[in-house]
């Protein structure tokens, strides 16, 4: 793991430091944390590349811890990444209300028309649908993070000082 120091030396980082190395980015906070699971999903899911990069970047205006920011990002890998699309499609295709007369017409029925322009005129419209369907699931699963982070972050501190006056009144 780079030091603090090493990294002030960075040519890469060392025009912007004083903004990137704030304590505060970097400190485990009650605030901090959900916002960094928050911007880490929300990049993980939308960004398909550099996703460490913009989560990390991101977390500079928006005050959320770096590390968890860059860490949540792997949310989506290769294993997750698969079912994340397929889920997209269905939650865009819902939210739209694509049906079968549109150009987001289901694989099965692109896949009985042998014609090129059939294939591209489905494919434009998934990916469009998918995408999306990317942005709804990103906000949505953000939103949990956020709220699941901040529950989890009260209940393990709450654990921390119960078990701290228990040894307090055992002394």
């Amino acid at each position: 793991m780079p030091t603090r120091e090493s990294m002030e030396q960075n040519r890469f980082i060392k025009p912007f430091a004083a903004r990137v190395l704030r304590s505060d980015l970097w400190r485990f906070t009650r605030r901090s944390v959900p916002r960094g699971v928050a911007l880490g999903v929300l990049v993980g899911v939308i960004l398909p590349i550099a996703q460490i990069f913009g989560a990390a970047l991101l977390a500079l205006p928006f005050r959320a811890n770096v590390p968890v920011a860059a860490l949540t990002t792997f949310i989506t890998n290769p294993f997750t990444t698969p079912l994340l699309w397929v889920a997209a499609y269905h939650v865009g295709s819902f939210i739209l209300r694509v049906d079968a007369s549109t150009f987001g017409q289901p694989v099965a029925t692109a896949l009985n028309q042998p014609h090129v322009e059939t294939w591209m005129e489905w494919l434009t419209g998934a990916a469009s649908i998918t995408a999306f369907g990317l942005v709804v699931l990103a906000i949505v699963m953000a939103a949990v993070g956020y709220v699941v982070s901040a529950i989890g972050w009260r209940i393990w501190i709450a654990g921390k000082r119960r078990r701290r006056l228990a040894r307090v009144r055992h002394s």
